[in-house]
C-alpha cells in the first residue's frame, strides 16, 4: 500500500510518500480500499509538531476516509467485500488500504461520491456536537461561526440551517457567495470589519445564542463578548497557535499568555449567565456507540439531501505537501481531500 508519512516535523515538505505491505484484517475488522481521504487541521497540526494526540513521528494521520470494503475478518456481519463505506480512523487515514474495527464503518450514500463521504465524519460530527449536542441550538437560536468558509464552518452552516437558525459567518470577502450558496445569512469579512461591533449592530445589541470559534487566543475573548445572556461559546480548536506553516514556541506561548482564563472564571459565568463549552471529536473514541448514533443521523439528513458535503480541491497523495499548504494559504473553500 502507499501512505503519506509526517517524517519530521516541519513544513508540508516534511511530507513523504512510502510504500508498505497491505494491512489484514482480524476477527471484527475490515480491510478498506481507500478513494479518498479527508484532511483536518489536526492533521496540519501534528504535521507541525503541534498537535499532542498524534502519534509519535514519523507517523501517518488522518481521521476519515472513503472506499471499498476489500476483506473482511472473522465475525464482521453486515459489510461484505465490493461495498461502499465511509470510515472513521484514529490516524492512518493517509493510506491507500486501512484497517478498521467495523463499528468504525458506514454505508457510503448512493448518490455521493468517494471524495464527499471522505469529507464527512470529522467535520458533520464535530458540527453536530457542538450545535445540537452541546450548544442546544433551538428553532430560531441565533449562530456565529467563525471561520465559515472551511470545512466545519461549512457543515455547521447546513445543520444550523435545518434549525431555522438566523446564522451569521466571518470569513474572507471572497468566500462570501459561497458562504451565503451553504446557509450563512449574514457573511462577515474579518478583515475589514469588527465583528463584535457588527453582531451588535445586527443583534440590536442583544448578541447571538452560540458561537463557534476555532481560532483562540486573545479572539476568545471577543468572542465570549459577542454572546447574549443564556448564550454559549464552543471552543474547539486555537488554531492562533499555529499562523505559520513551521512551529513557533514563542508565538504560541504568545497566544496562550492572551487566552482569557479570568474571563472564563466561573463565579463570572455565573453572573453573566454564559456558557463555555470545548469540544474536540478525537477525544471520544472511548464512546464509540454515543459517537456512531451522531453519525447515524448526520448519514439520514445526507440521504435526504438535507445536508451536502462540499469539496473543494482533490489533490493526489503526491501532492501532499501542495494540499497543505492549500489549506494554510486560506485557499479552501469547503473539504480539501486526499485521493491515493
Amino acid at each position: 500500500m502507499r501512505q503519506v508519512w509526517i517524517t519530521k516535523a516541519g513544513a508540508p515538505e516534511v511530507l513523504e510518500v512510502r510504500e508498505a505491505p497491505d494491512p489484514v484484517p482480524g476477527p471484527g475488522e475490515v480491510l478498506i480500499e481507500v478513494r479518498s481521504a479527508g484532511i483536518n487541521f489536526a492533521d496540519i497540526m501534528a504535521r507541525m509538531g503541534m498537535y499532542q494526540d498524534a502519534p509519535p513521528l514519523p507517523c501517518v494521520v488522518g481521521y476519515e476516509a472513503a472506499g471499498s470494503v476489500k476483506a473482511v475478518g472473522d465475525h464482521v456481519s453486515g459489510l461484505s467485500p465490493g461495498s461502499d463505506v465511509i470510515t472513521m480512523t484514529r490516524f492512518n487515514g493517509y493510506s491507500s488500504h486501512l484497517v478498521v474495527r467495523e463499528n468504525q464503518v458506514f454505508p457510503l450514500p448512493e448518490h455521493w461520491s468517494y471524495h464527499e463521504g471522505a469529507g464527512f465524519p470529522v467535520n458533520y460530527l464535530t458540527a453536530y456536537q457542538m450545535l445540537v449536542v452541546m450548544g442546544s441550538i433551538r428553532e430560531g437560536n441565533s449562530v456565529l461561526i467563525h471561520g465559515a468558509g472551511g470545512g466545519v464552518g461549512t457543515a455547521a452552516s447546513q445543520i444550523a440551517g435545518l434549525y431555522h437558525a438566523t446564522v451569521y459567518g466571518t470569513g474572507s470577502r471572497w468566500k462570501h457567495q459561497y458562504m451565503e450558496e451553504n446557509g450563512i445569512d449574514h457573511p462577515i469579512d474579518y478583515h475589514t470589519t469588527d465583528f463584535v461591533e457588527e453582531i451588535k449592530q445586527l443583534t440590536d445589541g442583544r448578541g447571538v445564542d452560540i458561537i463557534l470559534d476555532s481560532l483562540g487566543g486573545k479572539h476568545w475573548k471577543r468572542s465570549y463578548k459577542t454572546l447574549r445572556a443564556t448564550g454559549r461559546l464552543v471552543l474547539f480548536g486555537a488554531s492562533s497557535l499555529a499562523p505559520g506553516k513551521k512551529r513557533s514556541l514563542i508565538r504560541a506561548l504568545k497566544t496562550l499568555i492572551q487566552m482569557p482564563h479570568m474571563t472564563f472564571h466561573p463565579l463570572k459565568l455565573i453572573d453573566a449567565n454564559k456558557a463555555i463549552v470545548g469540544v474536540n471529536i478525537g477525544h471520544l473514541w472511548h464512546e464509540a456507540d454515543m459517537v456512531r448514533g451522531w453519525m447515524k443521523r448526520l448519514l439520514d439528513w445526507g440521504e435526504k439531501g438535507m445536508l451536502k458535503p462540499q469539496i473543494d480541491t482533490v489533490f493526489s497523495f503526491d501532492r501532499a505537501a501542495e494540499a497543505h499548504h492549500y489549506i494554510q494559504d486560506r485557499k479552501n473553500k469547503g473539504k480539501v481531500c486526499l485521493e491515493p
